[in-house]
């Protein structure tokens, strides 16, 4: 087994796993610790160079590792069906999809290439859409499907009246709204799983407060530099108080992997801001089913035909 914090990942030999994000940071250790478990692991990245040196740099930590790369950029529903179609002519069933990628706080309001606001566009259907997508793949693998969300998901809601803030935009306030996004569709996923019988579990985790590049320098988003709260969280890191990327990746590897783990479970740091990690219990925002059947049919809209089911 290999260890993440207090968290030993069990044997994964045979295993075939998808994890967005992982050209780095977060993203990064769990593909690796994946990898080193004996996965075979696909990184679907937005920038091929770096998805290749990532890849690359996996390979030369665990020797062996069969570690490729595929083409996603999750703020364009074509490139999501495009991968789609790719994993599906490939045909191999998958058994670990780990949907970690994100975008944070923008200062001013994007949107994706389908013009919905970016980081609800990103961080929640984006991964929506290629979950949907990859269903049937799911399916004949058992799969164990996790959804990364983040401590913005704590307080906060879903912005009904105005989902694409067109009015208002409050960076964090969306980024807050992505996130329960998430948390929500991996609830109803679970559900819907087992009211269909599709033999997937889905789960969903947070990875505490650690220095990843999410608050960096950003200059295609408005940001030019890295923002003060990434340089604290830093030294925060440093002494402690919050998580490390390493052990940031621990609740998502437990959530994927815990041959304890049942669907419809919240895994997180024992602390809130980092340490190893346990089951935890749901943050209000993320208990209504209500809300969570209402976003799931308010993304359907959305993706409409790319991921007709």
């Amino acid at each position: 087994m290999t260890r993440t914090s207090d968290f030993q990942v069990p044997d994964l030999h045979g295993t075939y796993a998808l994890v967005t994000g992982a050209s780095d940071g977060i993203g990064y250790v769990i593909a690796t610790r994946l990898a080193r478990a004996g996965a075979d692991v696909v990184l679907p990245v937005r920038n091929a160079a770096k998805g290749q040196a990532a890849a690359e740099r996996i390979r030369t930590r665990v020797p062996g590792a069969d570690v490729t790369t595929r083409a996603l950029d999750l703020s364009s529903l074509d490139s999501v069906a495009s991968l789609v179609g790719t994993l599906t002519a490939e045909g191999r069933p998958i058994n670990i999809l780990i949907n970690n990628a994100g975008v944070m706080t923008p200062p001013n309001r994007l949107t994706t290439k389908d013009g919905v606001e970016l980081q609800f566009g990103t961080n929640h259907l984006g991964h929506f859409a290629l979950t949907l997508g990859l269903l049937p793949l799911l399916r004949d693998g058992g799969a164990r499907v996790t959804h990364q969300t983040s401590v913005a998901a704590r307080q906060g809601g879903i912005n009904w009246d105005d989902l694409n803030w067109e009015k208002d935009y409050d960076g964090m306030k969306a980024y807050s709204q992505s996130k329960i996004a998430v948390g929500l569709f991996a609830r109803a996923l679970d559900a819907r799983s087992r009211a269909e019988g599709w033999g997937l579990t889905s789960n969903l985790s947070h990875p505490g407060i650690s220095p990843t590049n999410l608050l960096a320098a950003q200059p295609a988003m408005g940001r030019p530099k890295e923002t003060g709260s990434r340089r604290l969280i830093r030294l925060l890191s440093r002494v402690g108080i919050t998580g490390t990327v390493d052990s940031a990746a621990g609740p998502a590897l437990m959530a994927a992997t815990d041959p304890t783990a049942r669907g419809d479970e919240f895994y997180g740091p024992r602390r809130v801001l980092g340490g190893p990690p346990a089951r935890r219990d749901l943050w209000a925002p993320l208990t209504s089913t209500d809300d969570a059947d209402r976003i799931w049919e308010h993304s359907e809209r959305l993706v409409g035909a790319h991921f007709a089911r």
